[in-house]
């Protein structure tokens, strides 16, 4: 008999048809396990593959070059804005102004009354201003007549107006003849004003008590052609208004027209021409330290005529300076003077209002706003010693002789501490140097042996830039004003 044994150990039996048993099942007959590709993210590249390794440059570790160039410039800005606060701030707390309070004590607008309210010559009733008559050139070299006709200053439509005019279209003869400059032995101004500009009425010191000054008078009232000397009168007139009568005028009525400290203000219009030379400025009601320029000379402003063109600043500049010294020699004027440009456009093309701000301490003068500056100057030394003179000078009999400090019992605002009065006028060339040689082809030379012969005589030159209309040919003036410190006498 036959028996089966059963191994404990085998795997049990699979339950599987017989007729399948055989059939040994392989990996290929199950399901596939492949992976499928993902899709790419919209939000990357098109044009990187999926996956490809982006730049992160946020990971990076910072070059310490750059961190540092990065925290400079932040710092730098930093600085520089507070820097540029800084200063902006003490120059407006450092700016100077007059505190003090003003008053006004002068004013014309031109605007009322006429020609008697605004020319006068000291008789009561009439006007502030007194139209200068002088053929002198007024010590530099001056080529125009300053006269009191209507054709060389006038009142128009609200507006002063100073004009020059050529001699033989203006000036007359008693009987109504036209005079020709070059055919006139002698001009005579009858209505000379010497006596009433000169100091003490043009008396000076001499040896035998005061002595009348001749010589100063005959200079400024008469002139002479001299065919032979070649000399001629004065070829063009113009006019040169000043208060020097009403400097010491009423406060009440608004006619004191000088003041020590204070403000003055005028705007005006300047002219157009070459070798036209206006200016408003002032001089001291007293020579109290001595003859110009001693006892000073303050410019509020002063130009020319000449076009943009002209290489010694033409109309497009505007200067304001202060004239003092021991002798007209030594004038300290090169150290007391600035302009001011305007770069493309003339100031005879609009009104520009021109103003003076003067203390015991300081002086400023400028043009429409305090930022447009001609002139600054602290008194913070003695004028002395800010001109720097020499110890001696030649004298008039030839020898060297110590100069005399005429300042010397003063104080540093000396001798800008005492009454000026205001001028107003327009000068015609000149042989002091205003217009210098070789500048802007100017027809005369300042020591050649009769300038003023030589200006007329190439007239053709320069007489076309002077406009026919008068409008643009004058220096026009739409008011004047005048405050003083309310607690000065």
């Amino acid at each position: 008999m036959s028996t089966t044994t059963t191994d404990p150990f085998a795997d049990p039996a699979l339950g599987i048809p017989p007729s399948r048993a055989s059939s040994t099942p392989t990996l290929s007959s199950f399901p596939s396990t492949t992976k499928k590709t993902r899709h790419a993210s919209t939000a990357l590249p098109t044009d990187i593959p999926p996956y490809t390794a982006v730049s992160k440059p946020w990971t990076l570790k910072p070059s310490p070059r750059a961190t540092f160039s990065y925290y400079l410039t932040w710092a730098l800005f930093f600085v520089g804005a507070a820097l540029g606060g800084l200063q902006s701030y003490l120059t407006w707390k450092n700016v100077r102004l007059d505190k003090q309070p003003l008053c006004l004590v002068f004013e014309q607008d031109f605007a009322e009354g006429g020609d008697r309210a605004v020319f006068g010559d000291g008789t009561p009733g009439s006007g502030h201003f007194l139209r200068e008559v002088d053929l002198s050139g007024f010590g530099n070299g001056e080529f125009e007549m300053t006269t009191s006709s209507s054709n060389n200053s006038f009142l128009q439509n609200g507006y002063l107006y100073i004009v020059p005019t050529l001699t033989n279209g203006g000036v007359e003869y008693a009987d109504g003849e036209a005079m020709d400059f070059y055919v006139c032995t002698t001009y005579n101004a009858t209505d000379c004003t010497f006596n009433l500009t000169a100091p003490n009425g043009g008396f000076t010191a001499g040896p035998n008590g005061d002595e009348f000054d001749y010589g100063g008078y005959f200079a400024a009232c008469s002139r002479t052609t001299n065919a032979t000397a070649g000399t001629i009168i004065n070829p063009v007139q113009s006019a040169r208004l000043s208060t020097v009568l009403s400097a010491k005028g009423n406060e009440s009525t608004l006619s004191r027209g000088s003041l020590r400290y204070g403000r003055v203000e005028v705007r005006a219009k300047m002219p157009t021409g070459d070798w036209l030379w206006p200016a408003i400025w002032m001089l001291p009601v007293n020579n109290t330290y001595g003859p110009w320029p001693a006892s000073g000379e303050i410019d509020l402003v002063e130009s020319r005529g000449n076009g943009l063109q002209y290489t010694n600043r033409g109309s497009n500049y505007v200067q304001g300076a202060l004239n003092w010294g021991p002798t007209p020699e030594l004038n300290g004027v090169g150290k007391s003077y600035s302009w001011w440009p305007n770069k493309r456009t003339s100031f005879a093309e609009d009104f520009h209002t021109y103003a003076m701000e003067w203390t015991d301490e300081w002086i400023r003068i400028s043009v429409d706003t305090r930022l447009h500056t001609l002139l600054d100057l602290k008194f913070n030394q003695p004028f002395w010693q800010r001109g720097e003179f020499p110890q001696t000078i030649l004298g008039t009999d030839g020898r060297f002789e110590a100069l005399q400090d005429p300042w010397v019992n003063g104080t540093n605002a000396t001798p800008f501490d005492q009454d000026f009065y205001l001028i107003m006028n327009v000068a015609v060339g000149g042989t002091n140097g205003w217009f210098p040689d070789g500048q802007g082809n100017k027809p005369w030379l300042n020591r050649a042996g009769n300038p003023m012969v030589d200006f007329i005589n190439n007239k053709e030159q320069w007489l076309p830039t002077w406009p026919e209309n008068v409008e643009d040919r004058a220096m026009v003036v739409d008011y004047v004003r005048m405050w003083k410190h309310c607690g000065d006498p």
